[in-house]
């Protein structure tokens, strides 16, 4: 097996299109990462392209040889954003669906980082005669960034923190009175993405007594099924039980604790992979200053009407 950059053009294009389609289910997923397949003919092109969709649904490989039946000679090479799986959970492991067909090589964004089956899945196929190959480069390190999420909670037992802010152009997390937001119709967007791909959002009592907010994915198309949890920090227990309700009502799956760890033990033990901290100045600080944080979002509104806001994006990624 070896690691190869930049890999042909064919490659390229076929890694692209796999990262767009996982990222498509990204917050979906949980507590599977997202995962994007491309099945490739011997002369590059591609015979289908396909995202694993939610726990207990077909794997992206096994999904993506099962759309090319009609073409089964044809298939040749598959790119995969992750290490193929090689053990059994509720669907079969991918490396014997991809033995089972006419593969001849296959192409790996990131290695598996579960320890317990770290490695499998390439070493079998390689063992079994095909070419197996791990991209370096650019999309080694955006397929790092598209199971960051799965890779903290398997290695370090709680859920990728996303840490939002957004400013006043002096520098003020407060909004205008009478307003819960001050930021352009682009970073409201981002925002919603930001929570879209989020299996949980985390906010403060304050920011529930100030605001009330919604904390729903609006702006943007969410293909999450099950319910999106909302983690309430709240040590003097004020979130009124009338937030809750409307939280459930509006398809939220609620709770409310008393400290930053048990919130986050609670988030990990329900299969989060990745929780949003979206709250006001306190709670915001106190992520920062407990260094609990893995990708900081800080959106400065712009000084003068009509400009775009300041978007900058510090990432913890590790090397892939």
């Amino acid at each position: 097996m070896t690691a190869l950059s930049p890999p042909s053009p064919a490659i390229a294009r076929a890694f692209r299109l796999t990262l767009d389609a996982a990222a498509a289910w990204a917050g979906a997923t949980a507590p599977n990462p997202p995962v994007g397949c491309a099945v490739l003919a011997a002369d590059g092109r591609v015979l289908a392209v396909e995202a694993h969709q939610g726990a207990g649904l077909p794997h992206a490989e096994a999904a993506a040889l099962a759309a090319c039946r009609d073409r089964w000679d044809e298939v040749h090479t598959l790119v995969v954003t992750l290490e193929p799986c090689n053990h059994h959970g509720r669907t079969g492991p991918c490396s014997e669906a991809i033995l089972a067909s006419p593969a001849r090589a296959v192409w790996i964004g990131a290695r598996d980082p579960n320890p317990a089956v770290a490695g499998g899945g390439a070493a079998r196929l390689s063992a079994a005669g095909l070419d197996v190959a791990f991209v370096a480069g650019p999309l080694a390190s955006e397929s790092a960034r598209l199971i960051a999420p799965f890779a903290m909670r398997a290695v370090h037992g709680r859920p990728w923190l996303t840490l939002k802010q957004a400013f006043t152009a002096d520098g003020s997390m407060i909004p205008p009175p009478g307003s819960k937001t001050f930021t352009s119709e682009a970073s409201l967007d981002l925002a919603h993405a930001l929570r879209r791909r989020a299996d949980a959002v985390i906010t403060g009592s304050g920011t529930v007594l100030a605001d009330a907010p919604l904390l729903t994915v609006r702006h943007v198309p969410d293909p999450r099924r099950a319910p999106r949890r909302l983690a309430i920090l709240d040590r003097r227990g004020r979130t009124p039980q009338a937030y809750l309700a409307a939280a459930r009502e509006r398809g939220l799956d609620p709770s409310v604790h008393a400290d930053i760890p048990a919130l986050l033990a609670d988030l990990a033990d329900g299969g989060a992979l990745e929780a949003l901290v979206e709250a006001g100045p306190t709670l915001s600080t106190a992520f920062l200053a407990a260094d609990l944080w893995d990708e900081r979002v800080v959106i400065t509104k712009a000084a003068r009407a009509g400009d775009p806001d300041t978007v900058e994006i510090f990432s913890r990624v590790p090397a892939a």
